[in-house]
């Protein structure tokens, strides 16, 4: 972690240098040490993908993947992932190119409102990486911290049965 180097912002408020990997591309950023990964992507990144739902690690609306781990980006201090690798749902597929989870969500109505479907999509990729799921049972039990209001959950598990059966690159 490189804390060596803090600087003051004009209101006083000391910002830490910390080094990212976001969606491939390097990022060298100034961060204060109260602000979450989530603010970080949505407010100074742009990357409006992850949603603040709960703002509790509650809901998952906020997934991202962290090295390979998906997570709550609203629960993680920017600065205590120096260094890290971050994949947002930015960072899967394009708009010419989808990924094989973004073309199968569609294919099966996972979503409707499409708040959480980010998120969803984020743990979704994590979840078949891990390779622990081999059963509708494992899907529905693993993705439980991401929360739909809408109830698409049929849809989303179809979504990622399809994917994972078909051993899709993820």
């Amino acid at each position: 972690m490189n804390t060596t180097t803090t600087s003051p912002t004009s209101a006083g408020t000391t910002t830490i240098p910390i080094s990212l990997e976001i969606n491939g591309q390097q990022q060298l950023l100034q961060v204060e040490p109260f602000v979450t990964l989530l603010d970080l992507l949505r407010e100074r990144l742009q990357l409006t993908g992850a949603k603040k739902g709960c703002d509790h690690g509650q809901c998952g609306a906020c997934t991202v993947i962290v090295d390979g781990k998906r997570i709550n980006s609203c629960l993680k201090l920017a600065v205590s992932l120096d260094g890290a690798s971050v994949t947002t749902i930015e960072g899967l597929g394009s708009p010419t190119k989808l990924h094989p989870l973004q073309q199968a969500f569609i294919d099966h109505d996972a979503f409707q409102c499409g708040y959480c479907t980010p998120g969803q999509i984020c743990s979704a990729k994590a979840l078949i990486d891990e390779g622990r799921c081999t059963s509708r049972e494992d899907v529905r039990e693993w993705m439980s911290g991401n929360l739909c209001r809408c109830g698409a959950y049929t849809n989303i598990t179809d979504a990622v049965m399809e994917v994972m059966e078909q051993g899709a690159k993820t």
